[in-house]
């Protein structure tokens, strides 16, 4: 069960109108890496999976993914202004001006919809958390490109929570996986001599560290 409260996770505010920039934020509203993408992997994950701890943490991520996405369509709204105007996007979607009167919408910062294709589930919690970890890696990414290209401190501000939020929700995720990482596709087919072979394909080769035999799987400990 969902409730919404009458309150933003985290106050939004701008010192102006940024149509331009307004584009280029719907990017972490309907885009690849964006909020809404992470709201729906990480619940449409959690309904198989039996570890109430860790199925807890994907709803909490995932419902608090839903207040990011408040926040950004906030944002997005503010920095579009109150004057309907195409000529104010010089590059980018413009369908906010022309199709949805100011609206944020489910789009990219192209102009692409959402889809569920961004969604990646797998059943197994060791590939989906490995993949959620990436995730929030490319989120944190993308607001980073996003935090550079603005000088509005109210904006800034908005963007260092939220990425600091991404980096919160990336450590819980490699906690969770610590947990489990030897269940699952970790776990059914073991490990042979084969999953420690490097093929040095490179000539004149400058990676003797990786051909020993004995090289292991990188740990998030």
């Amino acid at each position: 069960m969902f409730k919404h409260e009458k309150k933003l996770l985290n106050p939004v505010k701008i010192e102006k109108p940024n149509p331009q920039y307004a584009v280029m934020l719907q990017e972490q509203l309907g885009g690849g890496n964006g909020e809404l993408k992470a709201a729906m992997q990480y619940i449409s994950q959690s309904f198989r999976i039996k570890n109430q701890e860790i199925k807890d943490l994907f709803l909490d991520i995932g419902a608090e993914e839903l207040g990011h996405m408040e926040m950004v369509g906030t944002l997005i709204n503010m920095l579009n202004g109150h004057d309907v105007d195409y000529e104010a996007v010089q590059a980018g979607e413009i369908e906010t001006h022309v199709l949805n009167g100011l609206n944020p919408g489910l789009i990219n910062a192209s102009g692409y919809s959402w889809t569920a294709d961004y969604v990646t589930v797998t059943g197994d919690l060791c590939a989906d958390l490995l993949s959620n970890i990436a995730s929030e890696q490319r989120a944190k990414v993308v607001y980073e490109y996003l935090y550079r290209q603005i000088n509005d401190k109210y904006v800034r501000e908005s963007i260092d929570f939220l990425l600091n939020r991404e980096e919160a929700h990336n450590q819980l995720f490699r906690d969770a996986f610590n947990k489990v990482q030897e269940t699952g596709s970790n776990k059914s087919f073991g490990v042979t001599k084969d999953s420690k072979i490097y093929f040095n394909l490179s000539s004149p080769s400058q990676s003797k560290e990786f051909e020993k035999p004995d090289t292991k799987a990188p740990s998030f400990k």
